[in-house]
């Protein structure tokens, strides 16, 4: 049974961890997203959310789009299948707050290519 769980390890922190991701990391454009990816240096996926403050003022519309991302990622997550561990940053880039339907959706197309592109 897949744990549905997103718990503080898989939450992609370190600062160093993060400059590695955004230095030497491969990216693709996928709206609503800007999607980073490189291998991890821990034994599981790693997740990174970022909405910028120039697109939403507001920072509970910020924090909404990033509960929908996380709500996203963590109940697809055992959809990215992997013999390797990654790290994932998901830049929000769209203007506007988008269902969770819809987020969810780009989110297992996100999966899709970050395997094929692997």
């Amino acid at each position: 049974m897949a744990r549905f769980s997103l718990e503080k390890s898989e939450r992609l922190s370190q600062k160093k961890h993060i400059q590695e991701l955004f230095d030497k990391g491969s990216s693709f454009y996928l709206h609503p997203f800007k999607v980073i990816f490189s291998p991890a240096q821990v034994a599981m996926h790693q997740l990174l959310v970022t909405v910028p403050k120039a697109n939403f003022k507001r920072a509970v519309d910020r924090n909404k789009i990033k509960r929908r991302v996380r709500e996203g990622y963590r109940l697809h997550k055992a959809d990215l299948t992997s013999n390797q561990f990654l790290m994932i940053a998901y830049i929000y880039t769209a203007r506007e707050i988008l269902p969770s339907a819809v987020i969810h959706e780009k989110i297992i197309s996100s999966f899709k290519k970050i395997l094929e592109k692997k």
